[in-house]
């Protein structure tokens, strides 16, 4: 349906910050002096690459979606939904109608990046000036730098420099409602349907974006333990934006110095992605791991995916995770250090399995974590860090809970015996690691 409007228009272009509120980007657009139309877009680019087509991810963006357009009518306005490729709707979108200004928030990642270049392209021919603003993270690209004025690739000392940066300039929320009378009043067309754009719904239930203080004041001596309720859940509202990075990180700095660094970790992987773009392509962080001769042993790979290897921890996270599309962060840890490192199964296979799977997958965070758990990584002396599944189970489960939660038939004949013996599984991993790092 187009919209007959004779006047110039500022466009918002929603992505990962599904909100109205606290938001950088839709701030600068309602300040713009212009009425703002706001636009979604469906990208065939990606939707299309998704084999599942019932992805719960779509279904909790479509959702975010039906809540922000109930809440832009009772501001008498509304917002554009297209499903397609970004670049030929900006073509349609600028040829129909003026628009002085297109307003977004920051993606860093590859092919967002590249996507934007393009879109700035096509609305530049029409003298349309792209402004895209600073949103998902506190700290962005080379904003937190060393004394050497060089990006920090270990987290510790980037995570100190974060602290002492910080301030309620940087933690203070975007005032946006206070300009929503600068919204185009309209009445939009129906969003396109899921089936129309080959997805489904799921009934999956989707984590709460309320974080509270309970949950953070015990944060730091709960949080490693799966079988307790001790996390917040809140990644798939940070990865889709419909919670605001800024007010969490003001309440984590009341409540939690752990949490805040949970947060900080976020913004680290951004500005590593950013920084090193090589890392969102597929190749390590360090190129030394990319001559680590991998076993690509697609049975021992299906195992390790049913969470049939026999490692009990291992095996309930990687269950958890695909019943719920979420895995507690510490058996995140342990089942991407078992795959890379016990099975020697490259570790790019499991990114990509996780990234299938997870409701908060994030590339940055995704990417990050595997290479920390491959070794290939940004910290420090990862090389011989070789998780025990078995003593971390006693550490986190010691009442093996979460383990009986996931594999109900621990115990019995019908459990697999162990994949792989641990102690010989460590020595190849550090026989075959040294062989690729030799190569340096």
């Amino acid at each position: 349906m187009s919209l007959n409007i004779k006047e110039k228009i500022a466009v918002f272009w929603f992505r990962r910050d599904l909100r109205l509120h606290d938001n950088a980007g839709l701030y600068y657009a309602l300040r713009s002096g212009y009425p703002v139309v706001p636009l979604f877009i469906f990208d065939k680019n990606i939707l299309d690459d998704l084999e599942n087509k019932k992805d719960s991810r779509v279904t909790f963006i479509y959702q975010a979606l039906e809540s922000l357009r109930e809440e832009l009518k009772e501001n008498g306005s509304d917002i554009l939904v297209h499903y397609g490729f970004p670049t030929e709707i900006w073509r349609k979108l600028s040829d129909e109608y003026d628009i002085a200004e297109v307003y977004t928030n920051t993606d860093y990642e590859p092919y967002a990046t590249e996507r934007d270049r393009e879109v700035f392209k096509i609305v530049k021919k029409k003298k349309t000036a792209f402004k895209s603003c600073k949103d998902q993270v506190i700290f962005e690209k080379k904003e937190i730098l060393t004394g050497q004025n060089s990006p920090y690739t270990v987290f510790t000392p980037y995570s100190r420099s974060w602290k002492e940066k910080v301030n309620d300039f940087y933690l203070s929320s975007y005032p946006t409602k206070k300009y929503f009378r600068h919204f185009l009043k309209w009445k939009g067309a129906a969003m396109p349907s899921l089936k129309e754009m080959g997805s489904e719904k799921t009934e999956i239930g989707f984590p709460s974006d309320k974080v509270s203080s309970a949950l953070l004041n015990h944060y730091h001596d709960q949080r490693d333990f799966p079988a307790m309720e001790a996390t917040s859940h809140i990644g798939i509202h940070l990865r889709f934006g419909t919670v605001s990075i800024r007010e969490l990180a003001r309440k984590a700095k009341e409540h939690s110095d752990t949490f805040l660094n949970e947060l900080i970790w976020r913004d680290f992987y951004q500005q590593i992605l950013w920084n090193f773009p090589h890392v969102g392509t597929g190749k390590a962080f360090r190129s030394a791991y990319d001559h680590i001769k991998w076993r690509y042993d697609t049975d021992d790979f299906k195992k390790w995916c049913e969470g049939k290897t026999g490692y009990p921890l291992v095996d309930a996270g990687m269950r958890q995770l695909n019943e719920t599309g979420f895995m507690h962060n510490r058996v995140r840890m342990v089942t991407a250090s078992f795959l890379a490192k016990h099975l020697l199964i490259d570790w790019r296979w499991g990114e990509a399995y996780f990234a299938e799977k997870l409701l908060d997958y994030d590339l940055a965070a995704n990417n990050g974590g595997w290479q920390w758990a491959a070794g290939s990584g940004t910290d420090a002396a990862p090389y011989f860090r070789i998780f025990n599944p078995a003593a971390q189970a006693e550490r986190f489960d010691p009442k093996g809970e979460y383990i009986k939660k996931w594999v109900p038939e621990i115990g019995t004949d019908k459990y697999p015996e162990p994949i792989v013996d641990h102690k010989i599984a460590r020595e190849r991993c550090l026989r075959v690691y040294k062989e690729a790092l030799d190569q340096k």
